[in-house]
């Protein structure tokens, strides 16, 4: 993870503007994955839906709703619109972008089964076709194809490096609105966005992963408003990502990484390597090593038994709970 020292970016040659965010590959990822509504539609896409009129059933979306998603995500690339032989109607297709955010979802899913699921059975059960296996989703290093953890993990500027201005967004609204993500189905995903869904609590993740452990320095860095910053840090606090430490003869604290934050780490890795595909035009903000390996890498999604990628197309499923559509 970085320190202090590394968040400067050493490319920047000019004073800081006042409301300035880094660029960052994972919030705009984030941007794309993070709303309720993008990501059921995404999920039921993945789960074979294609029609309006299905994902208005499995969603239970109002029609205006479910049409403005749909419109955003094809002008962000994410879905296509066709139509089918002998099948009336526009329907909506995965694009190679929309295919490649599933390994996002399969790293979310790894979080949530080990972090959130207590002592159930993960709710849906992966079958790579590749090779025939049952599996799980592991997230690992694509130069040596094994796990890594946050603390073997180099982080340095890449050259999309820099600063660009705070875009206006309402400060206190939640993007990712937990009583509507396992409305339809239970999803490990879901309880993971549950934690980090929405802008603020990611931000606040990452000042965490840069190294900014304090409340002041988090306000300062992120001009957010101090009862939005204190909310944001309790539930953090409460849902076992942070754990506060006291400081200054234990009148203030800090605020550092469980075990269970530092692992969440991996998705938002894989939601870096999705920006810096299709996002980056080339030039990532951020380069990665492997201090295990020693080789510069991104985080990919391997099936935990042929630890060969795992791609939608060749991903088949058991659910492990009733469905009734």
């Amino acid at each position: 993870m970085l320190n202090k020292d590394q968040s400067a970016t050493s490319s920047l040659i000019f004073e800081k503007p006042l409301l300035v965010q880094r660029q960052s590959s994972v919030r705009r990822t984030m941007e794309i994955v993070l709303d309720t509504w993008n990501f059921l539609i995404l999920r039921e896409a993945y789960f074979g839906v294609h029609r309006f009129d299905k994902f208005q059933q499995r969603l239970g979306i109002p029609r205006q709703t479910l049409s403005s998603r749909l419109s955003a995500l094809v002008t962000n690339e994410i879905l296509s619109t066709g139509k089918k032989p002998n099948e009336p109607g526009h329907q909506y297709f995965l694009t190679a972008r929309g295919k490649d955010l599933f390994p996002t979802m399969l790293s979310l899913m790894e979080f949530g089964d080990k972090w959130l699921n207590g002592d159930n059975e993960p709710p849906l059960q992966l079958i790579h076709k590749r090779c025939g296996c049952a599996c799980r989703p592991i997230t690992v290093c694509s130069e040596c194809i094994e796990p890594f953890t946050a603390r073997e993990v180099a982080p340095r500027d890449g050259p999309g490096a820099g600063y660009a201005p705070v875009e206006s967004r309402p400060t206190s609204r939640r993007s990712s609105d937990s009583t509507l993500l396992e409305r339809v189905r239970p999803c490990s995903v879901a309880r993971t966005l549950k934690i980090i869904g929405d802008r603020w609590s990611f931000l606040i993740l990452r000042e965490g992963w840069y190294g900014v452990r304090r409340f002041e320095e988090m306000r300062e860095n992120l001009a957010i408003a101090t009862n939005i910053l204190a909310d944001r840090l309790a539930r953090l606090v409460q849902a076992g990502v942070f754990c506060k430490v006291p400081y200054s003869s234990g009148e203030r604290f800090e605020y550092r990484f469980t075990e269970m934050g530092l692992d969440l780490y991996k998705p938002m890795l894989v939601m870096m390597a999705w920006g810096d595909r299709w996002l980056a035009e080339g030039k990532p903000p951020m380069r990665l090593r492997h201090q295990t390996c020693g080789q510069d890498f991104s985080a990919v999604v391997v099936c935990s038994e042929c630890k060969k990628p795992i791609v939608a197309k060749d991903t088949d499923y058991v659910l492990r709970y009733p469905f009734a559509f």
